[in-house]
């Protein structure tokens, strides 16, 4: 009998959560607000960059600053794995299949790291290269 109760108890909120925003329909008070046509002007100005804080800058500085974020969060993750690592050798308490998983993960960690920062380094000289070339 509850089961049945709690089915029709849920219908009926649902029911209601959906008629709620309907009733708001017919409220003959509501003032509605009409947008004004859009410019080009609108889209390319100084006060839209300036209003949004999209800034200036060109694409190849932006897809730069995009490849520096993404591998930041990349370097994070594997700080993260080296750090998991450590933990799980701290409390493996002698046991050998702990350690060795311990191991593994230092060892990813590391050579993700390493990865990580080659990468950087290369995508930092290919960008400066180009940014200094389109001068």
């Amino acid at each position: 009998m509850s089961h049945i109760l709690t089915r029709a108890l849920s219908a009926f909120g649902l029911g209601l959560l959906l008629l709620l925003p309907a009733a708001g329909l017919f409220n003959a008070n509501i003032q509605y607000a009409h947008a004004d046509e859009l410019e080009v002007d609108d889209f390319f100005g100084e006060d839209f960059t300036d209003n949004t804080g999209l800034g200036q800058s060109d694409l190849k500085s932006t897809i730069g600053n995009l490849i520096n974020v993404f591998l930041g969060f990349l370097g994070i993750i594997a700080v993260l794995i080296v750090l998991m690592g450590g933990f799980k050798w701290m409390t493996a308490g002698g046991n050998d299949d702990k350690v060795g998983e311990a191991k593994r993960l230092l060892v990813a960690g590391i050579i993700g790291l390493a990865i990580i920062l080659s990468a950087y380094a290369i995508s930092s000289f290919v960008l400066t290269s180009v940014l200094e070339a389109s001068q």
